[in-house]
């Protein structure tokens, strides 16, 4: 997602049967872009704009893609014979708050949801339907009292990540706490039935951590791994009170923020925004399997997303914009891992964020 303030907008790449990329497409959101506020610069925050992780999903023939700069979110259909020809459905929908960063899907449920993280921040769903598009469930707003502004200032005290479980029963929201201010992050957790959403969430904090960023559910179990940009990442079990079940500290790291799993290797994947290097994880054991150095010239990277025996990884460039963006690919199925493109695509650049695949 280009994230530009001007308009919004979703840009297609295609995908070869050897994994690389090439251009495809690009489709206008009807909303518009932003960046929150460096809280180190008090400049326009970027790379990292919208200090998230999915600020687009897709699931099924379907795509959601945050316009913070318009307060709105939007729903686009997939061509299955084209996945890159994407149609906006209905008109971009109010999303309830300020400064939305961060979209999820539940198929199950016929129900998206949007994470916002202004003045007005918290958590509000919606109905999918296929012509009229996104429709407000009004019972499922969720205010998160954070005190922030609208672009809000960053990275800390912001909402990170909003994602359902592995059944999609649950809608988890991360939101980073500020250790310089002591001021606790929290999990937020609330129950999803039958296209119906809880109107009371509940909170915690696991022992730990302090800025949880970006997750990913652990397949097969109810816990998930959270990335804690303080430490590195750990995994947190989700059954009764949220618990550290491992903490992963990764020696060098910089801003540890994005995660995903792959179905292939069973293992998680770690980004950096300081760093050109991927880490990898096994989920289960907190053991540190490899911290592959990429080598690609990139500052660092934003939101990542596996693809079969690839991991894809988005870095929106330098803050100085001499280093443009780039998308590396990355072949996981052995050790060492293997990077086998570095691919600069028409369109984003240093305020782009968000990166999803329909497979």
């Amino acid at each position: 997602m280009t994230n530009d303030a001007a308009e919004n907008s979703i840009v297609a790449l295609k995908v070869g049967q050897d994994g690389t990329l090439s251009d495809g497409s690009r489709t206008m959101t009807g909303g518009k872009g932003a960046s929150g506020i460096d809280g180190n610069s008090s400049m326009p925050a970027g790379p990292d704009a919208l200090f998230s992780q999915s600020a687009l999903k897709v699931e099924g023939n379907w795509m959601v893609a945050v316009n913070p700069g318009s307060n709105t979110m939007t729903l686009v259909s997939i061509d299955t014979k084209d996945p890159t020809k994407l149609t906006v459905v209905g008109q971009p929908v109010d999303t309830m708050g300020e400064f939305p960063v961060t979209a999820a899907i539940s198929r199950k449920n016929k129900i998206a949801c949007v994470g916002n993280s202004g003045a007005r921040a918290g958590v509000a769903c919606f109905s999918i339907h296929f012509r009229k598009g996104l429709i407000p469930l009004s019972q499922s707003q969720i205010v998160f009292p954070i005190n922030q502004t609208t672009p809000p200032v960053g990275p800390t005290n912001t909402v990170s990540h909003v994602f359902f479980n592995q059944d999609e029963s649950m809608l988890l929201t991360t939101v980073k706490g500020d250790p310089m201010k002591n001021n606790t992050g929290f999990l937020s957790m609330l129950p999803v039935q039958k296209g119906s959403v809880g109107t009371q969430d509940t909170r915690s904090s696991p022992p730990g951590t302090a800025v949880l960023f970006g997750t990913a559910p652990i397949p097969g179990s109810k816990d998930i791994f959270a990335t804690d940009a303080s430490f590195g990442a750990a995994t947190i079990s989700t059954e009764g009170t949220p618990a550290v079940v491992h903490n992963v500290k990764i020696e060098g790291q910089k801003a540890t923020c994005w995660a995903a799993i792959s179905a292939m290797t069973k293992t998680a994947f770690v980004t950096d925004t300081a760093q050109d290097n991927l880490v990898e994880v096994d989920p289960r054991s907190g053991e540190i399997l490899q911290n592959t150095q990429l080598m690609r010239g990139n500052p660092g990277y934003v939101d990542l997303v596996v693809g079969g025996k690839f991991v894809y990884a988005l870095s929106p460039g330098s803050k100085d914009g001499m280093r443009k963006a780039y998308v590396v690919v990355v072949d996981v199925s052995s050790r060492p891992a293997r990077p086998v493109q570095n691919f600069q695509p028409e369109g984003p650049g240093r305020s782009s964020m968000g990166m999803t695949a329909w497979m």
